[in-house]
């Protein structure tokens, strides 16, 4: 089993995740709201243990 490198790093609302061939992917919070760059999803995040996701 190979080792992997990841790494993620915060900037402000932005997190940028990086793997050993570059940036793979950036993703935004911005309080119950987040985007993945990578899988176009959007999703809000709801009270209790609730949550909407949308593609």
């Amino acid at each position: 089993m190979p080792i992997r490198f990841r790494k993620r790093t915060p900037f402000g609302p932005l997190k940028f995740n990086f793997t050993q061939s570059g940036m793979s992917s950036w993703g935004m919070k911005i309080g119950p709201w987040s985007w993945n760059s990578r899988t176009k999803k959007n999703s809000i995040d709801l009270p209790g243990p609730l949550s909407w996701r949308q593609r």
